[in-house]
């Protein structure tokens, strides 16, 4: 018990200290006031952007699921059961609260409550700002609010409130107000009060109880569970039909809203639906895997909480509930963006991958994140859910006592040679690094970026008449020049019946392939040149973009009347080619540039620049060669797209000299590690990591980047 009592108190203190420097950290300097303005501009024009999207929407697109009870047939205006539709989802003390509202003009209620959302989760990112755990540096403390407003704006869970009208914020804000405002240190109900009031309208924050009795707020937990029950008395005496059809039918809200085992449902129940159990045998795995989940997940939120991370408890314990919940909708997985606050690895350079994986995962469709694949549908399906469960039971958050926590093993940079220009590079702060960077991250980025790519591109469709007349103006010009030599070759390719189906073969096969093989093996022998390689791939990507959507252009291949022949998709409807087969698949008019040859020249000139041997480089040049032949032979682009497709590419690899220098590098001293005390509140003396001499340091040999096993024998002389 004494024992008990210390590690309370200790976790008491750990959390009064952490909000200490919060508030600490929050002095206002000069340096951040531009970057701060510009940043709280950005977060009032996402809350405008999101108020306006759903305002201007009709009446019967807009707020769906508040539609539900209010208007002249709402369900909170008959005297039935609030589910005797089936269309309300929340628990009978929820309607309760919302039926006063029921007799407000629908118009009126519709703006008052989009204008009331906003400000809640301006509220919400105040309050989670506020809490950030200590110590943070005063970027941080200046910068945290709405950094916070603005991805809170971004994702899902709440474009998803906005769009439907759910009141799935508001628990989530009494949660924090009673832990991190309300506080009550000497056990006052206040914060028990404020819990027990979400618990009643979300039946899972009644998780938050435990996660109060584990960190010796066991008072506040009573009260978590006597308002609860208290609030649940009240909607029975009042609504003892709808308690009673509640607590047997939809217990916890499952049969509520959606099919359970739809996509929506983000919780270990609806997994366990979208595989194929169900019945007992589904049951009893849902409680067997839920109780674990809750054993493993709610022992790590009280461990943080009691080193001082109360904010990361709290979304530990917020994605518990996340899991286990029979039903968990979009619009409640806002616990999941709360453990961005969580710093995980020792080394600076991992740690923005746990943070870019939740914002990608919070902002994005699991369609944008994976390819779609059936080996990799059961992932999609349920990415919210294997990050909840991840940060639940599986990330190794750093504590608050490691001395990794507020100084992280030091990133190491080169710098680039001098260039030939005085002003190069125009972007010094880019800093190059010479180590791999983060494997999934890179993943995610490229699929990622792939994915807005193609809607982009999609996007940029320009019309078949602009299309049509942009490909007689490029006609024109290769008369005029000599080159339109498209018909020819591709009559003469048909003729020979090897030659069409080695051109389709390779159109159709190594557009993706040698591209992303060659970022692997950079990825892995050389990381230096694979971050200059990728950078000057994706401006080169971006700038076609602007050609697709600036110039939209038929290929020759649905150009009706010029008799082109297209050897790869078969006929097209040239009467009507926006409906051709593969117009539901891609745009049809971003020819112009082709990417198809513009990456295989990216491809060519990295092997050249980079191969070791002349027969590699040699070969390299071979794909470009033999990519230009087949975009041609096959009627898919103009000799100009190729030309275009040339220009983007030299583009990007000018400005990537221009933006951050010369690709050869000049080493840098590694960070070391030297002992000395961590200066972190209840933290234990250890090592700290420090810069060595910085990017300003003496310059080794000239190179590109150090081979694996001269940096992996560097790491483990500095670890000793």
């Amino acid at each position: 018990m004494t024992q008990g009592r210390g590690l309370e108190t200790e976790g008491r203190r750990g959390v009064a200290n952490a909000e200490q420097g919060v508030r600490g950290s929050t002095v206002a300097g000069s340096g951040y006031g531009v970057a701060r303005a510009v940043l709280w501009a950005l977060a009032a024009g996402l809350a405008v952007r999101q108020a306006v999207a759903v305002l201007r929407l009709p009446p019967g697109e807009r707020l769906l699921d508040l539609e539900t009870w209010i208007g002249e047939n709402g369900v909170l205006h008959v005297s039935g059961s609030l589910y005797e539709s089936g269309k309300f989802t929340g628990t009978p003390f929820a309607g309760l609260v919302l039926k006063p509202l029921g007799r407000a003009a629908e118009h009126a209620l519709g703006v008052a409550w989009t204008l009331g959302t906003l400000l809640l989760v301006v509220a919400l990112g105040l309050v989670a700002a506020r809490a950030v755990p200590g110590p943070v540096s005063r970027r941080t403390g200046l910068l945290a609010a709405p950094v916070a407003i603005s991805m809170l704006m971004l994702s899902l869970p709440v474009r998803n409130s906005f769009h439907l009208g759910q009141t799935s914020i508001i628990p989530v804000l009494l949660v924090l107000v009673g832990f991190f405002v309300a506080r009550g240190d000497r056990g006052e109900p206040g914060p028990g009060i404020l819990i027990g009031l979400g618990a009643a309208l979300q039946p899972a924050v009644l998780l938050f109880a435990p996660l109060l009795w584990l960190t010796g707020r066991r008072r506040q937990a009573v009260t978590t569970v006597g308002t609860f029950a208290a609030c649940t008395a009240l909607a029975w005496v009042v609504l003892p039909s709808d308690t009673w059809t509640y607590a047997t039918r939809h217990l916890a809200g499952a049969g509520l809203g959606e099919s359970p085992d739809s996509l929506a449902n983000q919780s270990l129940h609806g997994a366990l639906l979208r595989i194929g159990l169900e019945g007992p045998l589904e049951i009893a795995l849902f409680a067997v895997l839920a109780a674990a989940v809750c054993f493993v997940g709610l022992r790590r939120a009280a461990r943080y909480a009691l080193d001082g991370q109360l904010l990361l408890a709290v979304a530990i314990t917020g994605c518990v509930a996340v899991a286990v919940s029979p039903n968990a909708w979009q619009h409640q997985l806002l616990w999941l963006l709360l453990a961005l606050v969580g710093r995980v690895g020792t080394r600076a350079a991992d740690r923005p991958v746990w943070p870019a994986v939740v914002v990608i995962v919070m902002t994005l469709p699991g369609k944008m994140m994976l390819p779609n694949m059936t080996l990799l549908h059961p992932v999609r399906d349920n990415v919210l859910l294997i990050a909840a469960l991840a940060a639940a039971c599986a990330v190794p958050f750093q504590p608050r006592t490691s001395p990794y926590f507020a100084r992280p093993i030091a990133t190491e940079y080169a710098k680039p040679v001098a260039a030939r220009w005085r002003r190069v590079p125009l972007a010094p702060f880019w800093r190059r690094l010479v180590t791999r960077p983060n494997l999934l991250l890179e993943l995610l980025a490229i699929r990622v970026g792939y994915s807005v790519y193609s809607h982009i591109r999609a996007a940029a469709t320009g019309g078949r008449e602009a299309a049509e007349s942009h490909a007689h103006q490029v006609i024109a010009m290769e008369e005029a020049l000599g080159i339109d030599i498209e018909r020819w070759v591709n009559h003469a390719v048909v003729k020979a019946s090897w030659a069409e189906g080695f051109f389709n073969f390779y159109y159709t096969s190594f557009h993706f392939v040698v591209p992303l093989a060659i970022l692997a093996v950079l990825y892995v022998r050389r990381p230096a040149d694979y971050r200059w390689a990728r950078a000057s791939l994706a401006f080169a990507t971006l700038l076609a973009l602007l050609g697709f959507w600036l110039y939209p252009l038929a290929p020759p291949r649905l150009m009706p009347g010029l008799d082109y022949i297209d050897t790869v998709h078969g006929p097209q409807d040239l009467a009507n080619p926006d409906y051709g087969p593969m117009t539901t698949i891609t745009n049809q008019y971003a020819a112009m540039p082709s990417l198809h040859f513009g990456w295989s020249l990216w491809c060519g000139i990295v092997i050249v620049l980079l191969a070791p041997k002349m027969w590699m480089k040699l070969l390299g040049l071979l794909h470009p060669l033999f990519t230009v032949c087949a975009i041609v032979a096959t009627a898919n682009h103009w000799v100009l797209d190729a030309v275009g497709g040339a220009v983007v590419v030299g583009a990007g690899f000018t400005l990537t000299y221009v933006l951050s220098g010369p690709r050869r590098l000049q080493r840098s001293v590694r960070p070391t590690l030297k002992p000395g005390p961590v200066e972190v509140p209840g933290a234990v003396t250890g090592l700290r990591a420090t810069d060595g001499e910085g990017p300003g340091s003496p310059e080794g040999p000239e190179d590109g980047a150090a081979g694996p096993g001269e940096r992996d024998a560097a790491t483990k002389s500095a670890a000793r």
